[in-house]
């Protein structure tokens, strides 16, 4: 195309000047010739105009292209270091957990002092146990509000449970703790 324009140009320059210079204006004949050439000439230069006009609308929408692709990229990649960095902080949380439990088991207290502080103890583990049920009942109130709002499983899992749709064991957990609460809710 851009070939096709700078053919177009060159010859509307060509045929604007030559006759110009070539012809002589005192014969008749070459009057007439000079006014062909000269709609000639104007003829070829919109049509290069013309030219250049689609192309450069074709490049601003191979630009818009190129900056949707490149936006949509830009998203996803966004996207997946968002997942990825939940998965390496729940991975971190699991991690630990475990190390927490055995610090608390290593800082036992002596026996001595351990019987005086039963009282205390039970009555912690006891509020533990309400403790849980109550997070119980706000999870499953929490779920239940989601999926009376259309909320898919694995969104409504994903959103309480903060576990991704797959095979692990977390998220076979949550879900089968998500048809209890569901079930009985």
């Amino acid at each position: 195309m851009q070939l096709k324009m700078f053919v177009l140009s060159g010859a509307a320059v060509a045929l604007w000047l030559v006759p110009l210079t070539a012809l002589d204006k005192r014969i008749g004949w070459h009057k007439s010739m000079q006014g062909l050439t000269l709609c000639a000439a104007i003829a070829c230069a919109v049509t290069a105009g013309n030219l250049a006009r689609e192309q450069a609308e074709q490049n601003e929408i191979e630009e818009i292209k190129a900056r949707a692709i490149n936006a949509d990229v830009v998203d996803e990649i966004a996207t997946s270091a968002y997942i990825s960095q939940q998965q390496r902080q729940q991975e971190a949380e699991q991690i630990l957990n475990p190390v927490e439990a055995l610090e608390r088991a290593l800082a036992l207290p002596d026996a001595d002092v351990e019987r005086s502080l039963e009282p205390e103890i039970k009555q912690l583990a006891e509020n533990g146990q309400n403790g849980s049920e109550n997070f119980e009942s706000e999870r499953a109130e929490r779920a239940l509000q989601l999926k009376a709002k259309g909320w898919g499983k694995a969104k409504i899992i994903l959103e309480v449970w903060g576990v991704s749709k797959g095979g692990s064991p977390k998220y076979k957990a949550a879900e089968a703790e998500y048809r209890r609460l569901t079930e009985t809710g």
